[in-house]
């Protein structure tokens, strides 16, 4: 008995690998056009720990491990990256309307401060994902500059969500 379940699933695992999952790689040049950097001034260092730390899952590019093409790990991959997406993009993000950009500016804050990003699942094999402390500080610092800024540049009714 425990050998026909046995087999069924080997036979299961070997079936679902001819599934396709999307990948998130966009090459074209319209794939940055509305990048974070062309909106918004990034600092050499600050646009480094993005594109080491973050940009996987937050941009409409991600450079995929050699496992990200074994069933059933490729759909956790997607979800994450889909799920990161939907919350920033960094390639999207002079896309964005003001207001949420100014919301995830303090997002950024937020999340780095509460050691929520990057994800330990994701930097438990991406050791150079790690944020030092340093780095913390410098991302968050540069989020907190440009929320300031923004604050003094803008309306506040433009920036704050309406009651």
């Amino acid at each position: 008995m425990l050998k026909k379940i046995g087999f069924g699933l080997l036979i299961a695992l070997i079936a679902v690998q001819f599934i396709p999952t999307p990948k998130n790689i966009n090459l074209t040049a319209s794939a940055t056009a509305n990048d974070i950097s062309k909106g918004i001034p990034v600092p050499d260092d600050v646009n480094t720990i993005l594109k080491t730390s973050c940009y996987d899952c937050h941009s409409n590019n991600s450079i995929y491990p050699w496992y990200a093409s074994i069933q059933p790990v490729a759909w956790w991959l997607n979800d994450h990256i889909e799920e990161g997406k939907k919350e920033i993009n960094f390639n999207e993000f002079a896309s964005y309307s003001l207001r949420r950009q100014y919301k995830k500016q303090g997002e950024i804050i937020e999340q780095v401060k509460e050691h929520e990003m990057p994800l330990s699942s994701y930097t438990l094999i991406h050791r150079n994902a790690v944020l030092s402390e340093p780095k913390k500080l410098a991302l968050s610092n540069w989020a907190k500059v440009l929320k300031d800024t923004m604050q003094k540049k803008y309306p506040a009714d433009s920036l704050k969500k309406k009651q």
